[in-house]
């Protein structure tokens, strides 16, 4: 569900629930006079070819034509390419000593939809650019051939570090790249150096280029197509993304970027800056072809300060605490909700889930165990709200009068039913405000489940995958708005919901149209989350058997006789009890529509 859907299902499902409770209860760039002798810009000129030396440029295989283009770092443009594993727990990595290119990356502990190892990236849809500018013009460092060299350390954590170095040299400098992967780790930490080389170089600065057709790893491709986007943070500590429309789309964010991340329904692939990014420019479309679900690129330049470049990249899930370890606003490439919901799932369903999880396996069962918990918070809410409808129920003789007596009044009947209640000591939102706050817990289940990698390949009684919906019965045909498939715990969750909005109506005053108000929203809900992830639907339907129980039994411990009489003691207390300003102005504001609207 992406954004703009959310927005209309919440104020369509918030209008719904108030009326029927309510009726139906960049770094600075140093000048170039000041320039040392260590930094890429020099004033030595760069020799000419007639100063490459002779092992450089005596090889039959070194052409005139790349002597001429690269100068004296053509003899970098021979070798021979080879693959290098960099791996950890977690993630594996082959780079190609040509141009020490990131050319797979694997997931070791998922799957795609298909049961095949997980890359996130492939030298097939995606490739990495990086472009150096010099006195010739500029050249790719994709062109050089590099010699590797694996090493290994130990952090002062006791943590083991691999370390990937690849070297290309000639007399004249050399060019270095070191890849560093930590054990159980996601993160790649990346640096560049340049040693010598003066003259060569023109800018202080390295140019990437990073394309990716992001592959379709799950089943339901068109929501992977809605979650899918590319997001990034700025130096400035703001986060923006370039939207899921089908169209291009392009973004040049006006100052230096922090971080950038290709962000998939569940995982992310992203380039974090160690200082900030500079001249940024990012595009996405959506392809036709059903093998990748969003083509995404990103250029940028990386600032090169006394020689080296500084940066890390992180490839792996999308699990909140992970990505919130990563770097400052790199947990927003999780779409948590609205900030009026999503403190509920970063600080509450987050932790409950982590916390489940150490004791339990199946998730099917931490779903029932974390509505039990939820609703266990929420029962005083819920307590005071059935006993706020009992007091309505109680007093309907009361408001039936009025309808009788005022009925062809609108304007006095409202004016009477105040002086009632507050005769009475009722409060017609006694029973909706306990419900409105629980409102972000319902609500912020629309955002979890469907980003939640923990559902990912779960299954749970029929479901094979709880976080994609159940397929029950395939149809032979596609309904409008529903689809080609039946789920059934989209079902069971509608049935509950209608039986339990049948139940709640019998505690209420509401008759009429207004009584079957509650019906329309459950009927809606089949139709929307039909294809939304099982978990969801699941989650709500234990959620409905539970609340269906929960009023059952303070059913039985509330005596309506009792707070009859409780209300009848209100009513000879405050029989003599004089108006309250906000009263007399709410009359008054009353009286004067009622007037205007005669006139």
């Amino acid at each position: 569900m992406d954004r703009n859907q959310a927005t209309g299902l919440i104020l369509f499902a918030a209008v719904i629930l108030i009326y029927s409770i309510f009726f139906a209860s960049g770094p600075e760039v140093q000048p170039e006079e000041e320039v040392s002798t260590n930094e890429l810009v020099s004033s030595v000129e760069e020799p000419t070819m007639d100063q490459i030396p002779m092992e450089e440029s005596g090889s039959d295989t070194l052409s005139q034509e790349k002597i001429e283009k690269y100068g004296v770092l053509a003899p970098l443009t021979q070798g021979e390419e080879e693959l290098i594993t960099l791996e950890n727990e977690l993630i594996r990595l082959d780079i190609s000593t040509k141009g020490a290119s990131i050319k797979n990356v694997i997931l070791k502990e998922y799957k795609d939809w298909e049961g095949k190892d997980l890359a996130l990236l492939d030298d097939v849809s995606s490739s990495m650019v990086n472009t150096l500018n010099t006195t010739r013009g500029p050249v790719q460092i994709e062109d050089f051939y590099f010699t590797p060299e694996v090493t290994s350390e130990t952090t002062e954590e006791g943590k083991e570090v691999t370390l990937l170095t690849l070297k290309a040299e000639t007399e004249s400098g050399s060019l270095i790249h070191q890849f560093s992967l930590e054990s159980e780790s996601y993160q790649v930490k990346k640096s560049f150096e340049i040693n010598r080389f003066q003259g060569v170089f023109t800018q202080n600065t390295i140019s990437l280029d990073w394309k990716d057709q992001a592959r379709a790893h799950e089943r339901d491709l068109a929501e992977s197509r809605r979650k899918t986007q590319i997001n990034f943070y700025t130096e400035g500590g703001s986060y923006d993304n370039l939207g899921v429309g089908e169209s291009l789309e392009t973004n040049v964010p006006e100052e230096p970027v922090k971080w950038i991340g290709f962000s998939q329904r569940f995982f992310t692939a992203g380039i974090i800056a160690d200082q900030a990014f500079d001249n940024v420019t990012l595009a996405q479309s959506t392809p036709t072809d059903s093998l990748f679900v969003r083509n995404m690129e990103a250029q940028l330049d990386i600032p090169i300060n006394d020689g080296k470049a500084d940066y890390q990249f992180y490839f792996g899930p999308d699990k909140y605490k992970v990505l919130k370890s990563v770097t400052e606003g790199f947990e927003k490439n999780v779409d948590m909700g609205y900030f009026f919901v999503s403190w509920v799932n970063k600080y509450i369903i987050v932790n409950l889930f982590s916390f489940l999880e150490k004791y339990f396996n199946n998730y099917g069962v931490i779903i029932i165990l974390i509505v039990l918990i939820i609703k266990l918070a929420l029962s005083p809410l819920t307590y005071k709200s059935y006993i706020g409808m009992a007091k309505m129920r109680v007093i309907k003789p009361e408001i039936d009068e009025l309808k009788e007596k005022y009925g062809d009044d609108p304007t006095k009947m409202q004016q009477e039913q105040m002086k009632l209640f507050s005769q009475l000591g009722v409060s017609p939102i006694s029973g909706c405000l306990p419900l409105l706050l629980q409102m972000p817990f319902l609500f912020a289940m629309f955002f979890f489940f469907p980003n939640a990698i923990e559902l990912r390949q779960e299954s749970f009684l029929w479901a094979t995958d709880l976080s994609t919906y159940d397929e029950f019965i395939k149809l032979p045909f596609t309904i409008p708005f529903y689809g080609s498939h039946v789920s059934l715990f989209t079902l069971l969750m509608t049935v509950s919901q209608i039986i339990y909005t049948h139940f709640n109506n019998q505690l209420t005053t509401a008759t009429g149209p207004m009584k079957n108000l509650g019906y329309i929203m459950p009927v809606m809900f089949m139709f929307i989350l039909n294809s939304y992830p099982a978990g969801l639907s699941f989650y709500y339907f234990v959620s409905n058997v539970v609340t269906f129980g929960q009023q059952a039994l303070i059913k039985l411990s509330v005596d309506d006789q009792k707070i009859r009489q409780k209300v009848e003691e209100n009513k000879v207390k405050n029989a003599n009890k004089k108006k309250s300003k906000f009263q007399q102005r709410l009359e008054e504001a009353m009286k004067a529509a009622d007037a205007n609207r005669k006139k």
